[in-house]
């Protein structure tokens, strides 16, 4: 979706791809660490036809470059996407909340414990997340390119907030349990047999 978003601006090789994915700090959402995988994505964009190849440069001592444009079939592809992304949640299975679904099979201590460090690296993630967004925009960087920053920013307050207040309860007693109780408290259930 990245690579179509930044086709859709302009016909550009994967050079200036990454680094405006880089310079734009998507990074964090797109895995650039290697060209390769700008390669890959450029080259199933251009087996489904949504992007093509425009020209091929030959800069003087220096390798071709292949430059690539989104093709009509791409921004159609391209808004579709974004019109999905944004107005469906997806339905996401994060292995945070399938952990918290069988947490009851441990001790409340150890739960406590993890929460600990869990909430530890939330607040580390939130001082990076809010310092990164102040120099971005120090430098200059349009709101609307930060709009992701913002998100994990708000979402990561919130589960801070949560990871917390569940602590606390921890910490107080006011949520206890043990294995046997939740197994003696189960329905019996009917498995066809």
């Amino acid at each position: 979706m990245v690579v179509l978003a930044l086709l859709a601006e302009e016909p550009m090789h994967v050079y200036r791809i990454r680094r405006l994915i880089q310079i734009r700090r998507k990074d964090d959402v797109v895995n650039v660490e290697r060209s390769n995988s700008i390669y890959q994505a450029i080259e199933r964009l251009l087996r489904d036809g949504l992007v093509a190849v425009h020209a091929r440069e030959e800069p003087a001592g220096a390798p071709t470059r292949t430059v690539y444009a989104i093709t009509d079939a791409g921004l159609s592809t391209l808004e579709s996407w974004m019109d999905t992304a944004l107005s469906t949640p997806a339905r996401e299975f994060p292995e945070f909340r399938a952990v918290l679904a069988v947490v009851g099979l441990t001790r409340p201590a150890v739960v406590r414990d993890a929460l600990r460090q869990r909430a530890t690296a939330l607040e580390d993630t939130l001082s990076r997340t809010e310092r990164d967004m102040r120099s971005a925009r120090g430098a200059g960087l349009a709101r609307v390119l930060l709009l992701e920053d913002e998100h994990l920013a708000a979402v990561t307050r919130a589960e801070l907030g949560w990871v917390r207040a569940v602590v606390a309860d921890l910490e107080a007693g006011t949520l206890d349990w043990t294995a046997e109780e939740l197994l003696e408290g189960h329905p019996p259930v009917d498995d066809g047999a």
